[in-house]
């Protein structure tokens, strides 16, 4: 969500909309509650015209989520709109497909059905919740074992590498859980199994393993990570736990992957979550997060009502919650079974191939990411001392294309990437579409003269960085990687200033 500061000028006013002035002569407060009610006609009108100014989510290529369904599930979710999920004695049926889609996800990452260990997992508004709860879950269990065995449990920690997503960040610091970080370096963007095994101490709840890096795509090496802490584990008799955060990976890797050893069939493996809203295609609100057995859901966690009609137990951050998205997850799932989710897979990841090889052709990129993983393509500028991946991020979107540029995590900041996510939406002829689109941006960045100072938006040029370096008394002629250190960090003050408090 955006945190919204209360604006002192209430006064302002929305301009008057060209076609709902039919209906409405006076203007609209903009950060005040109008004192009389309007035409729906008006009212839709007005917020229309003001979403037109929107970006096109079918372009946005810094985005995961998915952005296209059927038809026909549009329809079940329309119908399902005003369905509240956590009335489950009022909407047992809707509660049975999140049952079904839960075993269906189990079923998919080789969880244990048996006498002794029988899966266990609930649906979520997105892993961010689902990484909550995973984390709540090692967090109460760690501190259980810890007060039994009259030790110390009052600093507990978790190792996961530089490269998480800022849900790990939010959770490390909102339930006060120290975060260990195994830094990245240049060319190694993912976590070192061989370094996060090494930071493990009796205070770690777990180690977390990413399959499907935000930064590259890249899926960990979650078996190395289990059997280097299983040997720990041996050595010092504790039990230290793996958390595979599945986010964008664990749609793609049991169709395309079926042979990569990642998820419950590797015995530290005790929880995974994955979204829904990513390659599980489904809009934007809903995740999953699955544990091995019941016994790695401590039950003083689940809460248990009765005031919607029965006793129902419940394990979430929120309350109410719609169920339209659960009912879109049950859809994909039956709809396109095993088969038509791999087709769609394999489809995304040769799109991305093509969009790769695309970018290769030009010879000022070098492709950052790997062939195994998520679908997408994170490019580095080989020479950044002209003009930077920024400011070709900037200048695609006049084409409409929304293509991040950003710097990577402690201790690769000075390398700094372009990222497009192919998603099912992005056809083939989209990828040649925006290939031609970058090459053009290269060649009219290539005619602008070089050592530019864009006054305008406080960007200061290589040319005068490197006099100021000698007017102090350093070498004239900097390294290439100083060079590009330098543009990175000009150009990430400017982008930090630009933001507006999303989080």
């Amino acid at each position: 969500m955006v945190i919204t500061t209360a604006n002192p000028e209430a006064g302002q006013y929305v301009q008057s909309s060209t076609f709902a002035s039919r209906y409405v002569r006076d203007p609209l407060p903009r950060f005040k509650m109008p004192e009389n009610s309007m035409p729906k006609e008006a009212a839709y009108q007005v917020i229309h015209d003001e979403l037109m100014l929107d970006g096109n989510p079918r372009l946005n290529l810094a985005s995961f989520v998915t952005t296209w369904m059927e038809p026909e599930c549009d329809q079940l979710m329309m119908a399902a709109i005003n369905k509240n999920y956590v009335d489950m004695d009022e909407y047992p049926v809707t509660t049975e497909l999140q049952n079904r889609c839960v075993n269906m996800i189990a079923n998919l990452y080789h969880a244990p059905i048996g006498s002794d260990e029988t899966a266990v997992g609930v649906g979520t508004v997105g892993s961010s919740e689902a990484i909550m709860l995973a984390g709540l879950a090692f967090k109460r269990k760690w501190q259980q074992k810890r007060k039994s065995q009259g030790k110390p449990y009052d600093k507990p920690n978790m190792v996961t590498g530089a490269n998480v997503q800022v849900c790990w960040e939010k959770f490390a610091r909102y339930f006060e859980v120290e975060l260990k970080e195994v830094k990245l370096r240049e060319g190694y963007y993912v976590m070192d199994p061989v370094k996060a095994v090494e930071m493990v101490d009796e205070n770690t709840i777990c180690v977390a393993a990413i399959l499907g890096s935000t930064l590259t795509g890249e899926f960990e090496n979650v078996k190395l990570l289990n059997e280097l802490l299983t040997n720990k584990n041996k050595e010092t008799g504790w039990d230290t736990p793996i958390h595979v955060d599945a986010a964008s990976g664990g749609f793609i890797a049991p169709f395309v992957y079926p042979d990569l050893e990642w998820d419950f069939r590797l015995p530290l493996v005790k929880s995974i979550n994955v979204s829904g809203h990513k390659y599980g295609l489904v809009y934007a609100g809903v995740g999953w997060v699955v544990w091995r057995s019941k016994n790695d859901l401590p039950d003083d966690l689940v809460f248990h009502i009765n005031y919607l009609g029965s006793d129902q137990p419940t394990f979430t951050l929120n309350f109410s919650k719609g169920s339209s998205q659960i009912i879109a997850q049950y859809y994909q799932l039956i709809r396109l079974g095993f088969e038509g989710y791999k087709n769609i897979m394999e489809n995304c990841i040769e799109n991305a191939r093509i969009l790769k090889e695309g970018i290769e052709s030009t010879g000022r990129f070098e492709v950052v990411s790997k062939d195994i993983g998520v679908p997408l393509v994170a490019f580095a500028l080989k020479d950044s001392s002209k003009y930077t991946v920024f400011q070709i991020s900037d200048s695609l979107r006049k084409f409409g294309w929304i293509v991040p540029a950003y710097t990577m995590p402690a201790d690769a900041e000075h390398v700094a990437v372009l990222r497009v996510v192919v998603r099912e939406d992005f056809g083939r002829s989209l990828a040649e579409r925006l290939i031609s689109h970058i090459k053009e941006v290269v060649k009219e960045l290539d005619s602008h003269p070089s050592h530019i100072v864009a006054k305008d938006s406080h960007v200061v040029s290589v040319a005068v960085a490197v006099e100021e370096g000698s007017k102090g008394g350093g070498a004239a002629k900097r390294s290439e990687r100083m060079i590009q250190e330098k543009v990175t960090k000009q150009w990430r003050h400017f982008v930090e200033s630009k933001r507006i408090g999303v989080c």
